[in-house]
């Protein structure tokens, strides 16, 4: 497998770069200023390239090479940095919590949730002693949603009052690591506005034709809910054709994660590669298409379809990928540059990490890639075990009625094209299952089954859906005209749209009936460690080179990588037997108590009422994940529970764990209570109403004083100051995350 780097130059090109980013990434505080690094690398190239032109030997030509390499290994670093606005000397961290008002555009889409509004505001100023500073940082907002308060949209300018907060780190064991996400997205503090906390005080959107973009999708969408009538169905069609998921129910999303196929609801690679397919198509079939004018023509007319789906879409940061891989795939194509698959991938690939080098972290940008490339390499050679086509022709005769030779015929092409569809599958999950484990900790089993159905549909979903937008717009020029025509022109509209529908509602019920009848299929509540993720894609190459070149070198190399994996997955669990945690919870208004022993736990809901599914999903279960927990009970109340209780009065319940007592406080302490020395913790629930010398008297100052998230933020800030004055260690499980009692290596 010798790789050709004359038509795959830009492959060399973008490797540097996104080394010199992902050490950005992991190293990037620690740096200095790289930029005149880069300077350095860049006049030295230049003075060396001159030099080898003139002295074509080898030596010069290796140096120019090495330096071009280190010159855009410098060139990531140098992007990362540029790109981080947290560097910047006017950033919001320079002004902290003395802040009294700030000045902010809404820079992003707006998300509905049950309660809230949330999305992402700009800041350009914020007054700091009565006077107003330049300024610079992204806060993550979120404001209550009434029918009195309008959603915020893009391009509001807002007056807001108070200082933002730093985004908090993940507050209970293996949860999603919201705050370095907003990170990526240069994005470092949060807020929760109240409504008379902010005023929008003019319009000012920061990307005029990104307003224009996203004003249009919302109209868009307005079509499809005017014509397509079912909840679920008009959901999942706003989904599919404009990526826009507000209306998704969670059971939706959830049947779509459990088969394979969340993919579907994304607009990225699959709807633009549908569309440019259909493109090519039509264009195909006009005559003389191989002379350069006409050649050019069909490049523009491909550009424009693909940028104005884009446009149409919101120009969301998915479509934008795509568009831009497509749009270098129809310009070689229009220039007859004999350059491969690769290699327009790798363009894209610099393109976009010039201009942002945090895509290099964005999930759908590594998912979509290695798709890609994974489809590129492997689909042919996987198409090549099977020849359904063949074989079927092959069982064609002269003598055969015409019935059965045209069986054969259309069997052989039904089975190929399946096959085919089946290999892209297989192909596409090679490349991208280690990410899937690693960020999503599960692996559909019927993925195959479900892609092979779903894809077909909702392709044919998305061109008829297309087609209803076109004859809406249609319906509305001949409107302009006359108002009878178009009155009758919009049946045909219905009529389609009602086909559209239909194409979804089956759809739908077809990814339901798999989770229903395959629901053991979902490999679930997996955990690998990035290096672990590392090992695995080690693993899947060595394996394509040692099929590649036949040599038994790389399957060693392969084995060698597995069996590396295998030990810290051994090793991990060794780590793992002994551990023994006492976790109080962070989950907001609820007490909740965690007793683990290895990958055992038994979860204890101090309020006896059961954990919500939500709850238990984002905050108990990835913990479960992260420990490769193999038996997870939860407990209503300590009442039938495994772990001993007593209650020593009314308002104070005392637990005794691995030789470590804790007790918890949900109300007075009596004058009569004996001292109890010797705890590892004392937890006040629901704003115990205790003094810092009663909990002295009784339990001493040894034991950490712990205020659950059943106790309000006003209690824990009057008791907190209080208690630390009177010589305790607190910790506030709403603010610092979950405490642990107790851990033994």
């Amino acid at each position: 497998m010798q790789i050709k780097w004359a038509p795959n130059a830009f492959v060399r090109l973008v490797l540097p770069l996104m080394a010199g980013i992902l050490t950005y990434l992991y190293f990037g505080p620690e740096l200095p200023a790289t930029w005149p690094l880069l300077v350095v690398l860049v006049a030295l190239f230049g003075g060396v390239q001159w030099w080898a032109a003139r002295q074509p030997t080898p030596g010069a030509t290796d140096a120019a090479g090495l330096l071009a390499v280190a010159a855009l290994y410098a060139a990531g670093l140098t992007f990362s940095q540029r790109a981080t606005e947290s560097r910047a000397d006017n950033h919001l961290f320079r002004f902290g919590p003395e802040i009294e008002f700030y000045r902010a555009v809404v820079d992003d889409y707006t998300v509905l949730r049950p309660a809230t509004y949330a999305t992402t505001v700009r800041v350009s100023a914020v007054r700091v002693g009565g006077q107003w500073r330049s300024a610079v940082g992204g806060i993550r907002v979120s404001i209550p949603r009434t029918d009195t308060l309008p959603a915020p949209q893009y391009g509001d300018v807002w007056l807001v009052r108070g200082a933002p907060a730093p985004s908090k780190a993940p507050l209970n064991p293996g949860e999603f690591d919201y705050r370095r996400y907003l990170q990526y997205h240069q994005v470092y503090h949060q807020q929760f506005i109240h409504p008379d906390q902010y005023q929008r005080i003019a319009i000012a959107p920061p990307n005029v034709l990104r307003a224009v973009a996203m004003r249009a999708a919302r109209t868009v969408e307005g079509v499809f809910r005017h014509y397509v009538h079912a909840k679920r169905e008009y959901a999942l069609a706003s989904a599919l054709v404009l990526g826009i998921k507000d209306d998704v129910d969670q059971q939706t999303k959830q049947a779509y994660a459990n088969t394979g196929t969340t993919h579907i609801m994304a607009v990225s690679g699959l709807q633009v590669g549908l569309l440019f397919g259909a493109v090519s198509w039509l264009l195909g079939l006009l005559p003389g298409r191989r002379g350069p004018l006409l050649r050019l023509a069909t490049a523009l007319v491909g550009l424009v379809v693909i940028w104005s789906y884009a446009f149409l879409t919101g120009l969301s940061a998915s479509v934008l990928r795509a568009a831009v891989m497509f749009s270098f795939l129809i310009v070689a194509r229009a220039t007859g540059r004999q350059t491969s698959m690769f290699n327009l991938l790798a363009v894209a690939a610099f393109v976009l990490l010039c201009y942002d080098p945090y895509l290099l972290c964005d999930v759908g940008f590594q998912l979509s890639f290695l798709a890609v490339l994974s489809i590129v390499y492997l689909q042919p050679r996987i198409a090549t075990w099977l020849h359904p086509k063949a074989y079927f022709l092959g069982r064609q005769r002269p003598w055969q009625p015409k019935g059965v030779q045209r069986v054969w015929h259309w069997l052989g092409i039904s089975l190929d094209w399946i096959w085919q569809a089946t290999a892209l599958s297989l192909a596409a999950q090679v490349a991208t299952f280690p990410l899937g484990l690693f960020y999503f900790h599960q692996f559909p089993l019927s993925f195959l089954l479900s892609n092979l159905v779903a894809v077909p549909i909702s392709s044919l979903a998305v061109y008829v859906g297309i087609v209803v937008l076109l004859l809406k717009g249609l319906g509305t020029l001949i409107g302009l005209v006359s108002a009878t025509a178009a009155h009758w022109f919009d049946y045909l509209t219905q009529g389609l749209a009602w086909l559209f529908e239909s194409m979804i509602w089956l759809f739908n019920e077809y990814i339901f009936f798999i989770g229903r009848a395959m629901p053991g299929a979902l490999v679930s509540g997996i955990h690998i460690t990035a290096p672990q993720a590392w090992l695995i894609f080690g693993v899947i190459l060595a394996l394509l080179a040692f099929f590649a070149l036949k040599r038994i070198s790389w399957l060693a190399l392969a084995c060698v990588f597995l069996g590396v994996f295998g030990g810290s997955r051994v090793w991990a669990d060794h780590q793992l037997a002994p551990d023994e945690q006492l976790l109080i919870y962070s989950i907001p208004r609820r007490s909740v108590v965690g007793f683990w022993q290895g990958a055992a736990a038994d979860i204890v809901t101090l309020d006896s009422l059961p954990l919500s599914e939500t709850e238990r999903t984002y905050r108990i279960v990835p913990g479960s994940i992260r420990r490769n927990a193999r038996r997870v009970s939860y407990w209503p109340g300590w009442r039938g529970g495994p772990v001993p209780v007593s209650i020593a009065e009314p308002g104070l319940i005392l637990t005794s764990w691995r030789g470590r007592r804790v007790a918890f406080v949900h109300g007075r302490l009596s004058g009569a209570t004996r001292p109890l020395p010797g705890l590892a913790a004392v937890v006040l629930r629901r704003n115990a109403r205790v003094k810092p010398a009663e909990v002295a008297e009784v339990f001493g100052t040894a034991p950490a004083i712990v205020f659950d998230s059943s106790c309000k933020s006003w209690y824990v800030a009057q008791q907190d100051s209080l208690f630390r004055a009177a010589g305790f260690r607190t910790h506030d499980v709403t603010l610092a995350g979950a405490f642990v009692v107790q851990q033994r290596p």
